[in-house]
Formats: structure tokens, sequence, C-alpha cells
């Protein structure tokens, strides 16, 4: 299973691990000095900053730092206080960062503690713990919610549950989820019913999974499945977009 790696803007998801603004210095463009830019860190170890606070979540990100392996730390030598660095394991750019008082030094803290590596898995588990722990009514913008049919292989019957989709996981009341990551989406017959939804896994590990609508010309499901697994992007893959946009002058 691959995390998201915009995992931490999800309105059920857990805060972000830090955020606010900063002033980093840019030794690129027309104008050198440090400019004031909002960052966001999240539990997933990237560093993302904005121009503003209102463009977080409503537009892409001016870069993205993959913190585990960077090293992070105090730095004197450009003789202003508050100031720290970091140095991603990956590429020779040194970022340095100033905060404009001792209690915003909890960056440093913070960036210090993300360069630990971390299993994605670990922060997917724990949105999906905090999803399945609410009531149905209180995941906040599903992808697509209803009614569908289980096919229990065990008892050769189709058992009913009320299902929530969103981002990319099918929670089946009572309790059950469905990490959906990877999985083909497709319609087919399956034994009398017509109008199947297959979920087949990217493994043979992995279970089949079949369900079918009450209404077997309701094709919303397919659609909404679909949608939402393509709303992740694997952390690498969204680190690789960044790498290949254009120069971060341009992006300042």
């Amino acid at each position: 299973m691959t995390v998201g790696s915009d995992i931490a803007r999800g309105p059920n998801a857990p805060r972000p691990a830090c955020r606010g603004y900063l002033h980093k210095r840019t030794q690129s463009g027309l104008i050198k000095g440090w400019r004031k830019r909002w960052f966001v860190l999240t539990h997933d170890c990237c560093l993302y900053y904005y121009r503003h606070k209102r463009d977080e979540g409503k537009r892409q990100a001016l870069s993205a730092i993959k913190m585990e392996g960077a090293e992070v730390g105090p730095d004197t030598s450009l003789g202003k206080p508050f100031v720290f660095k970091c140095h991603p394991q990956s590429g020779f750019r040194v970022y340095f960062f100033c905060a404009t008082s001792n209690q915003e030094m909890k960056w440093l803290e913070a960036m210090e503690k993300s360069t630990h590596t971390i299993t994605q898995n670990h922060v997917w588990v724990d949105v999906t713990k905090h999803n399945s722990n609410l009531p149905p009514l209180a995941v906040k913008n599903p992808d697509c919610l209803g009614l569908l049919h289980k096919m229990d292989k065990s008892k050769d019957s189709w058992v009913q549950h009320y299902c929530i989709l969103k981002d990319g996981c099918l929670y089946l009341y009572s309790g059950i989820g469905i990490y959906l990551q990877g999985y083909m989406v497709r319609e087919q017959s399956y034994g009398a019913k017509n109008s199947i939804i297959e979920l087949k896994p990217p493994s043979d590990e992995f279970r089949t999974f079949y369900l079918c609508a009450e209404n077997a010309n309701e094709n919303k499901w397919i659609i909404a499945i679909k949608a939402s697994i393509k709303k992740w992007l694997p952390l690498h893959q969204a680190l690789q977009h960044y790498m290949n946009g254009p120069p971060e002058e341009t992006r300042m």
C-alpha cells in the first residue's frame, strides 16, 4: 500500500507535525535575501512551503523538501539570531530558515525529529483508524456513500453494508476498511448478478472483493472509486513532480 503525499491535508487526517510562517533565505532570482513563507511539515516527513497561509490546500506548494535523512541544526554563520539550516540527504542545496522568536524555534526540534526514518504505512494506518472510529455521518466530504452488497464467499451469499468511500479507502460498516491503493476497478458479472464491481488487488497475496449496488443501473460507485484511488500519489512520484517543475526562482 502506498500513502498519498498529501495525506496530512485531508479533512479527517491528523494535524501536521508543524505549520506556520518562517523566513527562508534565497540566493536566486532578482531579489536576494529573506522571504516570508508559509511552511507545513507533515507526518510523512515532507516540508512544503507556500507564499501565503491561504494557499495551503488550494494551490500547489512552491516546493517540497524530503526530510528523512537530512542534516538539520542551528546556524550562526549569517550573523542573525534564530537561524537554522537543513541539508537534504539528496541534493546539494542547503536551506536556511529564520524564526522571529525563541518560541518559533520549535521548528528546529520538529525538523530534527522528521529526519528519522519512518514507514509511510504508520501514517496511513493512523488516518484509517481515526476515520474508522468515527460514526458514518462524521466522516467529512466522502467521495461516495450508500448501500452495497459484498460477496461473502465462505457463505456464498451477499451481505449488505453501508459504505463510505474516503480518500482511497472504502469503509464497510460496521468496522471494515479496504485499502484501495493499487487496486483495479471494473464492472463484470458474478453468478446470476450483473453490474458487479470487482476490486482486483495489485498482488495475489491480497483478496479480490466483489460488491454489488442495490440498483444495478447505479454506476456512481465505479466512477467514484476510480477517481478516489487516483487522488493519491505515491510520495516518490509527488517529489519527482516537484523536481521536474520549473526552477525555484520562478516559483518564489
